[in-house]
């Protein structure tokens, strides 16, 4: 357990438990051959809950221990498996063509990862000349990258936040945030830090999950980029007192983000999409949605 806790490749995996590796590939290939990415997606999310190593007392270590290992085994396989069916390409690292990066580096980052306002007629101008363009998310993805924010987006989430307090949780590095102070936003960005691995957490977004943010700051409005799939921090917004809405930069694809079950469920706020600002969320590959939530007004 200590060895897995060191993260170790799917190489060194294979290696050492050959007959999980077994198990774990046929299952991977099933899916692969059936050619479902959402199927492959959801495998994906049931394998990212670790394996309950408490309640069965009468399991046997050994038992324990190897379903923890096809668990990691199978998270790098599926997210491979789900590169491939993404991008094309079976065999070999998914590489862009010289000029390909160069263009899609100076689109959209300012340096190496670090993401930059992106100038919507640029971007119009640019991305369908880009013949790779489908392997860009696939490649950010892993280090906490879902989507892009256009200039013309961060200067209407400004407009629309207006004086109000803000919280922006699940904030990974905090881009969207120190995109919005410069529009003159009043906003903290917040992080559980549970993405340590892939996320580097700069100094100012404080280290709080969504429930004590919530709770500290007592905002006016929150901002949520990218929330994971059915995650169970969401419907604390929708109990806090203070805030009055929420914006969710998300897709339309309920199964890539959001916890929609409690969105549904609740009754204090109004959901609507809009189209307008979803259309200056990028890349357009991503499905891109801004949903709102405006608290109902009180009698």
């Amino acid at each position: 357990m200590a060895w897995l806790a060191t993260d170790p490749n799917l190489d060194e995996l294979r290696s050492a438990f050959p007959q999980e590796w077994k198990t774990v590939q046929a299952q991977t290939h099933a899916l692969v051959s059936a050619g479902d990415v959402e199927a492959l997606r959801s495998h994906l999310k049931a394998a990212q809950k670790p394996t309950s190593f408490s309640p069965d007392r009468w399991a046997p270590r050994d038992f324990l221990v190897k379903a923890e290992v096809r668990r990691h085994m199978t998270l790098r396989a599926v997210q491979q498996a789900i590169l491939s069916a993404t991008t094309g390409v079976t065999e070999g690292r998914v590489r862009f063509t010289l000029v390909n990066g160069w263009l899609m580096q100076k689109l959209l980052f300012r340096r190496d990862l670090e993401r930059k306002p992106v100038s919507l007629p640029a971007f119009r101008a640019m991305w369908p000349l880009l013949g790779q363009r489908q392997l860009l998310m696939p490649l950010v993805r892993p280090k906490g990258v879902y989507c892009f924010y256009s200039a013309a987006l961060l200067k209407e989430l400004a407009r629309l936040i207006g004086d109000r307090s803000c919280v922006e949780i699940a904030a990974g590095d905090g881009t969207l945030t120190r995109f919005l102070r410069h529009y003159g936003v009043d906003i903290t960005a917040t992080d559980d830090y549970s993405w340590s691995k892939a996320v580097d957490y700069p100094a100012d977004v404080v280290r709080q999950d969504a429930r004590t943010a919530l709770r500290t700051h007592r905002p006016q409005v929150v901002l949520c980029s990218w929330p994971p799939t059915d995650n169970d921090f969401e419907r604390h917004v929708f109990t806090t007192p203070s805030v009055e809405l929420y914006v969710v930069l998300s897709s339309t694809a309920e199964i890539s983000a959001g916890a929609w079950a409690d969105y549904r469920k609740q009754d204090t706020f109004e959901l609507s999409t809009d189209a307008r600002l979803s259309r200056l969320l990028l890349p357009p590959e991503t499905s891109p949605a801004v949903h709102v939530f405006r608290r109902h007004h009180r009698a």
